[in-house]
């Protein structure tokens, strides 16, 4: 399934730890300016109401880009689990009660297995049939031309669009989700209440040759130092406290089936 757009651009792919060119700032010069900051991804968010187009940030906070489609590699991808307070999850000060960088633990009140959290079962939501808390999958998303990836949440709705598209187009054909570009779009869809945004996936073309090689490379890198960042997270986390009311015990003699669904702030449709 090899197929070509982009006009027969070449996806430019950057070299972590390549020596600057001229121009460029060294390492050491950017490092002075983010000395005692923790610095998180960029990220890309999906706007509510069933708007159909991404916005990204900018050089102006107050004037985000607008873009109708990414075209971008997944170098990697992951779960994690927040739970708001009712009402705070649209806050974007609010700081959650409880959080999971894996989607497996989590670390506040009420923390503990994620799997075996009452919070973290279907009908537990204020409003509707969803969850109290809410499941995520970040896409870290690298596009032609960045030095850095981007990070977009999926939303619950477009669970099933996202595992559909992973399976056929990597998994059943064997190749890992950095191994080639993609396109992701949103589509309105309407339950008779309101509307809302769903993610499409569209395989634009797999690498090969000398440019394998390379986001081979770079995948690798960027996934050892994402799994170094989700450490220091984790610790983070656990110096807030872990109220760990769900051990792993409970979960082993649980009858609770396993069932994976990813989602960012937005309200699921009734």
């Amino acid at each position: 399934m090899q197929r070509r757009e982009m006009n027969e651009e070449r996806f430019l792919i950057p070299v972590m730890d390549a020596p600057e060119a001229a121009g460029d700032f060294s390492a050491e010069e950017l490092g002075a300016d983010v000395d005692g900051m923790s610095l998180g991804f960029q990220r890309i968010k999906i706007p509510s109401g069933g708007v159909q187009q991404f916005e990204l940030p900018s050089g102006d906070p107050e004037h985000p880009d607008y873009e109708q489609t990414l075209t971008a590699v997944v170098l990697h991808h992951h779960e994690s689990n927040v739970y708001w307070e009712d009402g705070e999850e649209y806050d974007e000060n609010a700081k959650p009660l409880c959080s999971s960088v894996d989607g497996r633990k989590g670390y506040g009140s009420p923390g503990g297995v994620c799997r075996a959290c009452a919070l973290n079962q279907y009908g537990t939501a204020a409003n509707g049939s969803g969850k109290a808390c809410k499941n995520m999958r970040s896409l870290y998303l690298l596009r032609s031309g960045d030095s850095m990836p981007m990070v977009l949440n999926l939303p619950p709705t477009s669970l099933k669009p996202w595992k559909d598209f992973l399976s056929q187009a990597f998994v059943f054909r064997r190749r890992a989700s950095w191994g080639s570009v993609i396109e992701i779009g949103l589509k309105k869809v309407s339950n008779g209440k309101e509307s809302y945004s769903v993610a499409t996936f569209k395989l634009v073309y797999d690498f090969s040759g000398e440019e394998l090689e390379k986001i081979r490379a770079y995948a690798r890198q960027f996934g050892e130092q994402i799994k170094l960042i989700n450490d220091d997270r984790v610790k983070d986390l656990q110096q807030t406290g872990d109220g760990c009311e769900y051990e792993e015990a409970e979960w082993q003699g649980s009858k609770i089936q396993p069932y994976e669904i990813d989602g960012d702030r937005e309200a699921l449709p009734a």
